[in-house]
This record gives C-alpha cells, structure tokens and sequence, in this order.
C-alpha cells in the first residue's frame, strides 16, 4: 500500500473524499486511523459503506503502529487519514512514518469548539492541534489546509501566528 495522499478531516471519510479527493488524487482505497471509530461498529460500517468502490480500512492508532511498515510495500495507492492533527503527528513526527513520497499534510474540516481559533470556514483548531501542525512541518512537511482542491486558504505559514509561532 502506497500512500498517495495524507489528510486531517474531522469527519474523516465522506462523500467529497471519495468523489473530489479521489478524482484529484491517485487512490485505490482509504486507510482512517482512528480509535474511536475503529471500536465502534457502527461508525466503522459507516465510513466502509461511504467508499463502496475503493478498499478501506478504518483502523486503530495502535493497528496502524503494527502495520505501517507493511502499509509502504505494497503498490496499492492509499489515502491516510486520520481526525486529529494530534494523531497525525504522533504518526508523522512521534513514530516516523514516511508516507511513500507525500510531503504535504491535507488539512480539512475542523470543527468549532471552545477555545479554538477559526482559520476558515469550517476550519478552526486549538492550540494543542496548533501545536501538532508546528511539529509535523518541523519534521519537513507542508501543512495546507483546504476543505477542496479549488478551496485553498493557506499554508501554516500564514495561521501560525496565531497560534504563537
């Protein structure tokens, strides 16, 4: 499993991945590495069923530790993506995944919540994710954050100050 592209979304698997991502990207299936739903049946058959034609996972962070260097040897293009930038920087940066030749970290949806700052339209995180976002472009990836191909707001070039950087 190659991975072709690396995504934050906060819903993680829905219909604008599998038609517009997918279309833009080079994908065969999806890999979402997330625990809760990972361990909730209903949400897991949830997100398989949203990608009826491509082959998906939804796997734990713990899973997805033990397999990632099986992930990388196969030739199957994969989308990672996980609903936190906390967990995708534990992948990333804490266990130093190389996600084949990806060196940008999509950002999605990011709900509003107390206490986290609003980036864009659906686009808001806390200090803790900036914190995340920091350390993953540390570890030399862009971080861009777009809900769509055609909807690009910036890099955290331009968001980090908000975040103290």
């Amino acid at each position: 499993m190659t991975i072709s592209f690396v995504r934050i979304d906060d819903r993680m698997i829905h219909g604008l991945i599998t038609t517009r991502w997918g279309k833009e990207m080079p994908c065969d299936g999806i890999i979402a590495v997330n625990d809760k739903a990972a361990n909730n049946k209903i949400l897991k058959e949830a997100y398989i069923a949203a990608t009826e034609d491509k082959k998906t996972f939804v796997w734990t962070m713990d899973h997805f530790n033990k397999v990632k260097d099986k992930v990388l040897s196969s030739s199957t293009r994969y989308f990672l993506i996980t609903k936190s930038p906390l967990d995708m920087k534990t992948i990333l940066v804490d266990w130093k995944f190389k996600p084949s030749d990806v060196k940008t970290v999509n950002v999605g949806p990011g709900n509003d919540r107390d206490g986290a700052i609003k980036l864009g339209d659906n686009q808001s995180f806390t200090q803790e994710e900036g914190d995340a976002f920091e350390d993953i472009e540390k570890a030399g990836y862009k971080v861009d954050f777009a809900l769509l191909p055609d909807q690009r707001i910036g890099s955290w070039d331009r968001f980090k100050s908000k975040f103290g950087y």
